[in-house]
C-alpha cells in the first residue's frame, strides 16, 4: 500500500507459526512500519527474528509494550489477547485479533475485508480476525450471497497440521518417518492436547478439531456456524460443519454445499460469480483436471475455488470446493489486510 505516514506496529506472538507468517506478510505487503516490536511469552522472550535486515530481540510481552504503538496485531492465544488487548486499547493501540477471545463479541467486528470491510469502522479499539476456515469460506460465498441470495450452507472441511500450530507439525514428521519406518506411532497432542486422548495424524484422519460441545459439535463447527452469520449479516442462514485434521502441512480444503434463493440460477452463473469476486481466483477445469490443491494454494495469499457442479436433486443446491492457505489469507494476510483498511480508510480513531 502507498502511504506517506508510517506507524508503530507490535506482533504479539512474534515467535509462532502465525506470527512469523505475519512479518512475512507485512513485509512483502511494504507495510508502512515506522517501529516495529515483537512480542511473546516469557518463555520465548530473548530469541531474535530478522525483519527487512534488521535483527529484533524479541520482548516480553507487558502492558507497557503497547505504550506508542499504533497497530497491534495478536495471534498468541486467546488468554494472551483477553489479558493484554483491553490493555493495548488504554494506551492508544488499535488491536487486530487473531484468536477466538472476541470473536462473538457484540461490540466487536469480526471481518473479512472482502466481505464485510465497512464493519471496521465501528471497532472500539478491537477487531477480530474470523477463524481460518471460515475466512476462506465466507469469502467464496459472499459473491454467492450478494446474486443469488442463500439459505443454506453445508461444509465439511479438510484442514492442515499447522493449524494446530508448531508443535503439531513436528509431531506429523516424527510419526511419519516412524510408520514409514515400521515403528510405533506416538501422539501426544492432537486433536487437543489438553483432551484425555491424543490419535496419531500421521497417514490418519481426525473428526475432531477442538473440544466438543454439549450439542456434539466440536468448538471449531460451532465457530464455522455462528461466525459465518456474523460475518455475513444473516442470522436466518442455515449452517453445519464438520471439520476433519488431514496429514498435510498447509492450506485448509473444504467442500461447500450451498442452497441459492433465486430460481434458475445456472452452473455457468455461479461460476461467473465467483471468478469476478475480489481475492478469489476459479480454477475449474475438469476435462483438464484443473482444481485448486492445498499443495498449489500454499504460499498464495488468495481464496482458490473449483468443481462448481449443480446439485442432482436440490434445483437450488450447488457444490463447490473451496481451498486456502490457512496461514496466510486464514490468519496473518486477512490481519494485514485489516491493517491496511484502518489505514486506507482513516478508521484508526476509535
Amino acid at each position: 500500500m502507498t502511504t506517506t505516514q508510517r506507524y508503530n506496529v507490535a506482533v504479539v506472538g512474534a515467535t509462532g507459526a502465525v506470527g512469523a507468517k505475519m512479518l512475512e506478510t507485512l513485509d512483502k505487503k511494504n507495510f508502512p512500519i515506522n517501529e516495529l516490536y515483537l512480542l511473546s511469552s516469557k518463555r520465548s522472550a530473548g530469541k531474535e527474528l530478522e525483519f527487512q535486515g534488521k535483527t529484533y530481540t524479541v520482548q516480553e510481552t507487558t502492558p507497557e509494550s503497547f505504550e506508542g504503538i499504533d497497530i497491534a496485531l495478536f495471534s498468541a492465544g486467546g488468554s494472551v489477547s483477553k489479558k493484554f488487548a483491553p490493555e493495548a486499547v488504554k494506551r492508544g493501540a488499535v488491536v487486530v485479533d487473531n484468536t477466538s477471545a472476541y470473536r462473538m463479541d457484540p461490540e466487536v467486528p469480526l471481518v473479512v475485508p472482502e466481505v464485510n470491510e465497512a464493519d471496521i469502522k465501528t471497532h472500539n479499539g478491537i477487531i477480530a480476525n474470523p477463524n481460518c476456515s471460515t475466512i476462506q469460506m465466507v469469502a467464496a460465498l459472499k459473491p454467492i450471497q450478494d446474486q443469488f441470495g442463500m439459505s443454506r450452507v453445508i461444509v465439511s472441511t479438510y484442514q492442515a497440521v499447522s493449524g494446530a500450530g508448531n508443535e503439531a507439525l513436528d509431531e506429523l514428521r516424527t510419526q511419519s518417518k516412524a510408520f514409514l519406518e515400521g515403528e510405533n506411532l506416538e501422539a501426544e497432542l492432537l486433536p487437543v492436547s489438553g483432551e484425555k486422548h491424543h490419535y496419531p495424524i500421521a497417514f490418519n484422519a481426525l473428526p475432531q478439531i477442538d473440544v466438543f460441545q454439549e450439542n456434539g459439535y466440536t468448538f471449531e463447527e460451532m465457530k464455522m456456524i455462528n461466525e459465518t452469520k456474523k460475518i455475513m449479516h444473516d442470522d436466518k442462514v442455515h449452517v453445519a460443519a464438520t471439520c476433519v485434521r488431514l496429514p498435510f502441512f498447509t492450506s485448509h480444503a473444504e467442500s461447500v454445499y450451498v442452497e441459492v434463493n433465486k430460481e434458475g440460477v445456472t452452473a455457468d452463473q455461479f461460476k461467473s460469480a465467483i471468478s469476478n469476486a475480489e481475492g478469489i481466483v476459479l480454477e475449474d477445469d475438469p476435462e483438464n483436471q484443473v482444481y485448486p490443491t492445498p499443495l498449489s494454494s500454499a504460499g498464495k495469499c488468495d481464496v482458490f475455488v473449483g468443481r462448481i457442479r449443480k446439485d442432482l436433486d436440490n434445483e437450488k443446491g450447488f457444490h463447490l470446493w473451496v481451498v486456502s492457505d490457512n496461514l496466510l489469507k486464514g490468519a496473518a494476510w486477512n490481519s494485514v489486510q485489516i491493517a491496511e483498511s484502518l489505514i486506507k480508510n482513516n478508521w484508526l480513531q476509535k
